[in-house]
């Protein structure tokens, strides 16, 4: 496989690694994009992987309501490509590359990719997350054909129809409240008997003539036609415990029940607890030094956009500070 070096700004760095970068970052969600823009501000010679459109879940967000600095809220997808011109202003190299394995055994971190291998002396992860399954037979097989995990990338293929809405938190919620605005009906099908949703949402929902709920009820299996989604199997607890399985209809179902870690290249790297999440600190400082964790692939306690670009501000200071100590 051929070794591609991108070659830094400062003779420092070039005498410190040879022909490697400052910094790599992986991932171009708002946490990849901040630390890119920071370390190139900073001097720092800085690759950034992504190996499909900048933006990650952001870019997939149709209104971001709790962003600081737009009192009406943002389209996800214009606010990534600002994040994105601003890290390319000040110098930040675009890879469009997916980062496939590593080795962070030496001092110039290794990262590979389909085409090639890369080094840099310090590596920022912000691989982020995706959406997580419901493992529920057929879901694999209907996807695409009426099971979605966004609904503002699909929902317009289901204007007029009934679909449902699988989930209980602020992402469940959102996808319910878009999704009444073109659709006949929408099905909000909950575990529990309450939403995990801030109250804001749930003001919100209640106001929805067309949004009815399904409390205590889990999806057990889907329902096709013609190779297309048509309903839904859904066991429902009732009030004195005993289950019953309801059969319901529905063209569209979107899945929106919590993401899984894009870390399963770092297994062998990083240190990861039970859930793959990257474990780092405040600082974003991993198990290896000179390699830290921003974002959603991170574990830690809120997941938003506002925390993933704090974490990456955080993690390209303590690059620039990691680079000037060994240097010293």
């Amino acid at each position: 496989m051929e070794e591609k070096n991108y070659i830094p700004k400062s003779e420092s760095a070039k005498a410190a690694a040879g022909s490697a970068a400052d910094v790599a970052v992986i991932g171009a969600g708002p946490a990849g994009l901040t630390a890119a823009l920071y370390a190139a501000r900073a001097g720092l010679s800085c690759m950034l992987f992504e190996r499909m459109v900048a933006g990650g879940q952001l870019g997939q967000t149709e209104h971001v309501e709790n962003y600081p600095g737009f009192p009406e809220g943002v389209n996800g997808f214009e606010l990534a490509f600002a994040m994105k011109q601003q890290a390319e202003r000040f110098g930040a190299r675009f890879v469009g590359e997916e980062v496939v394995s590593v080795d962070f055994s030496k001092p110039a971190k290794v990262l590979s990719t389909a085409f090639g291998s890369y080094q840099a002396r310090t590596v920022i992860v912000a691989t982020g997350a995706r959406a997580r399954k419901l493992d529920v037979p057929l879901e694999d097989a209907l996807a695409g054909r009426g099971v979605s995990y966004c609904a503002t990338c699909d929902g317009n293929f289901f204007r007029g129809k009934t679909v449902a809405v699988v989930g209980g938190g602020n992402t469940a919620v959102a996808d319910a409240i878009y999704l009444s605005r073109i659709c006949e009906k929408v099905l909000l099908v909950h575990r529990r008997d309450t939403l995990r949703a801030t109250k804001v949402y749930h003001e919100r929902l209640q106001e929805l003539p067309n949004v009815e709920f399904y409390w205590n009820s889990q999806v057990k299996g889907l329902v096709a036609e013609d190779g297309k989604l048509a309903g839904l199997r859904i066991e429902q607890t009732s009030e004195d415990g005993a289950p019953r399985m309801l059969t319901v209809s529905a063209a569209g179902l979107f899945v929106a029940v919590g993401t899984q870690p894009n870390s399963e290249f770092l297994r062998d790297a990083l240190e990861l607890n039970e859930k793959g999440y990257v474990v780092a600190g405040e600082t974003g400082a991993t198990s290896v030094p000179g390699v830290f964790a921003a974002g959603d692939v991170r574990a830690k306690s809120l997941r938003q956009v506002v925390t993933a670009a704090g974490d990456g501000a955080v993690c390209a200071e303590q690059v620039s500070a990691y680079l000037a100590a060994s240097e010293a």
